[in-house]
């Protein structure tokens, strides 16, 4: 039964509308998107806000920025779309307590770091028998490999970090920015560094992929500075140590920050107004979009990630 009566004037197409307002953050998009006019999208709005008694979405200069309450009810209202997939499709759904199962996944440090580990205490809590093997991710992402289903899941950075494959199913998962941290006695003067202090401070690089490019020195680029790399690390952990002693800066995710460089050996200091942020993104193959232990484990995903929204 319904908490409320109010639940029962919702549709589908409103439950769409939520989930492409909340991955794309635009209204006009989504009327795009779902080839529906924006009158549609707003009285779908409306419907959902009176539904739950919540705004859920706000307008702002740089879109509709979610509330508390839409991002906690994303993954449960993702989820019933992907179980009235399952439906029409007449899939058995899956379940990982019948049997042992292993999935392949690709994906940077900054997964492995953030998200695996609750990823895993999730399946240790009830005790299922599931195995996750991570493959790391390289300059581009392994298309034939996940289109073949030798991979289940690729876990990349966006937007338009790797090329684009358009027979890949996408959702962005999160968001993060940069933030530098320093060894304590290599403090900075400001709580932000400018551009030109950025650029003249020598830097340790962890590289979240096998690549040439990143996002920094291609926004250096465009401002027409460039920075000293001292080292490359391969790690996030690895980084930080390279640092300790030195003035080196090391620009880092802010969620990494707060995970592993959170003690009183580091400071940080807000990057260059501009330094652009990033997404965390997951993408699946068609052939295993309806596939019904994919879905399972995107919902896991999913809700791991939101979880570490919410923190």
């Amino acid at each position: 039964m319904l908490n409320s009566n109010l639940l029962r004037k919702l549709d589908m197409q409103d439950l769409m509308v939520f989930i492409a307002v909340y991955e794309q953050c635009n209204v006009s998009g989504v009327s795009d998107a779902l080839c529906v006019s924006q009158s549609t999208v707003s009285y779908c709005l409306k419907k959902l806000r009176t539904s739950f008694e919540d705004e859920l979405f706000i307008n702002t200069r740089t879109g509709m920025r979610a509330t508390d309450r839409a991002s906690s009810m994303y993954p449960h209202v993702l989820q019933i779309i992907e179980s009235i997939n399952l439906c029409h499709a007449g899939v058995q759904a899956f379940d990982p307590t019948r049997r042992a199962v292993t999935f392949n996944l690709c994906a940077p440090e900054y997964f492995e770091q953030l998200i695996l580990p609750r990823l895993l205490q999730r399946f240790a809590q009830v005790d299922l028998p599931v195995t996750i093997n991570v493959h790391k991710l390289e300059s581009d992402i392994p298309a034939e490999d996940l289109r073949a289903g030798r991979i289940d899941l690729v876990i990349g950075f966006g937007p338009n970090f790797h090329q684009n494959h358009r027979d890949f199913k996408s959702q962005v998962l999160l968001t993060d920015d940069l933030v530098c941290v320093v060894d304590h006695h290599a403090p900075h003067p400001t709580p932000r560094f400018s551009l030109q202090d950025f650029a003249q401070r020598r830097h340790v690089f962890p590289t979240p992929w096998t690549s040439s490019t990143n996002m920094v020195d291609g926004w250096l680029a465009q401002q027409a500075h460039k920075r000293q790399v001292v080292a490359r690390a391969n790690s996030y952990s690895a980084a930080l140590k390279l640092i300790v002693g030195t003035d080196y800066l090391l620009a880092m995710p802010r969620r990494i920050q707060q995970l592993l460089a959170n003690e009183p050996g580091f400071s940080h200091y807000e990057a260059p107004q501009g330094l652009p942020g990033f997404s965390l993104d997951m993408l699946w193959s068609e052939a295993s979009d309806l596939d019904s232990a994919n879905t399972w484990l995107r919902e896991q995903v999913t809700k791991a990630c939101a979880a570490q929204a919410l923190d």
